[in-house]
């Protein structure tokens, strides 16, 4: 990963090998009343990355980009892997 961002292996392996590991897994199941509920605030990811898997319809990912929220429509059976800010910085 490292090379196709055009960044040393070595100084990008450094970065991350005294950082703590974990993972945490949720799944989000359809609402019915989505209309009536209040999903995550907006954040960014403070990990190095973050790995989704699409295993439903629903659309509820979004990026900010421009100063905008923009949906992302899901594709089923996807890994989407989101860069954090560990690695963005």
């Amino acid at each position: 990963m490292a090379k196709n961002l055009g960044v040393n292996p070595d100084k990008f392996a450094s970065m991350l090998e005294d950082g703590r590991q974990g993972i945490r897994m949720n799944y989000y199941p359809p609402c019915e009343h989505a209309d009536k509920v209040i999903g995550l605030t907006p954040h960014s990811d403070a990990s190095g990355l973050t790995l989704l898997v699409q295993v439903n319809e629903v659309q509820g990912l979004q990026i900010k980009k421009n100063g905008k929220w923009i949906p992302i429509k899901p594709i089923p059976d996807a890994l989407l892997v989101n860069i954090g800010d560990t690695i963005e910085v």
